[in-house]
């Protein structure tokens, strides 16, 4: 999965917080419905625009950034 396709960061939009192909919904928000014991089928069924590869770009530009951050305090 190359979430690079999917997530978009754009400064005007949500505060510049990465989104999903350019829509209003972030990261973070996708992260967040997750965290609370959505599950991908509830969130596909909530949200109809997005798509299991979206929530797994979301997923994975997580552990990136999560990486990422393990290396700069490492």
């Amino acid at each position: 999965m190359n979430y690079q396709d999917v997530i978009t960061i754009e400064p005007g939009k949500r505060g510049g917080k990465p989104c999903i192909r350019g829509m209003r919904i972030t990261v973070y928000d996708v992260l967040e419905y997750l965290a609370s014991g959505m599950t991908q089928e509830e969130i596909l069924d909530d949200f109809p625009y997005l798509t299991k590869e979206d929530i797994l770009a979301c997923l994975s530009y997580a552990a990136d950034r999560e990486k990422r951050l393990m290396v700069v305090e490492g």
